[in-house]
């Protein structure tokens, strides 16, 4: 059993979009900074969650992503969902050929496993997470790593322009 990075990584994302929100739309690169998650995959997972309308786009200089709906109103489960991802317990996929093309034994098992699991994260919203110390300080961690490497690259162009003068 085991989650993908794909459902992993747009949880991570929604979680950074939620973490910053009111601070105007986010931008994909603030996030795959801020996350270490190639932009390229985050335009390819925000395509799909804003055709999930989880979140919306704003066109334009300082535009970027928000979410859709209050962090309250969007739980775990549907950032999993919005990307064709679930948390799947059984060894067939849940198609139910696990044992030469039939049903095993414990088939039954980890389908309730899995609708468990799904339950469980259908009870963990964006706010929820929002709320957690834990997360707070991670994300606090790397907003002061993000603001850092800002600082460092204007001091290091505004050297090479003090050079070139």
């Amino acid at each position: 059993m085991r989650l993908t990075t794909k459902g992993r990584y747009a949880v991570t994302a929604m979680l950074d979009l939620a973490l910053h929100e009111g601070k105007g739309p986010i931008s994909l690169a603030d996030i795959s900074e801020r996350q270490g998650i190639s932009l390229s995959y985050l335009e390819q997972l925000f395509a799909k969650l804003r055709r999930n309308e989880l979140v919306r786009s704003v066109r334009g200089p300082g535009g970027g992503y928000q979410l859709n709906r209050t962090q309250e109103a969007i739980n775990v489960a549907e950032v999993i969902d919005a990307v064709n991802e679930s948390v799947d317990a059984t060894g067939c996929s849940g198609v139910g050929d696990c044992q030469g093309g039939e049903t095993c034994l414990t088939h039954h098992l980890w389908c309730d496993l899995s609708a468990q699991i799904h339950n469980f994260l259908s009870g963990i919203s964006l706010a929820d997470l929002v709320a957690r110390k834990d997360v707070r300080q991670v994300a606090d961690r790397q907003d002061r790593r993000q603001l850092d490497n800002i600082i460092m690259s204007a001091s290091v162009q505004s050297a090479a322009e003090k050079a070139t003068a």
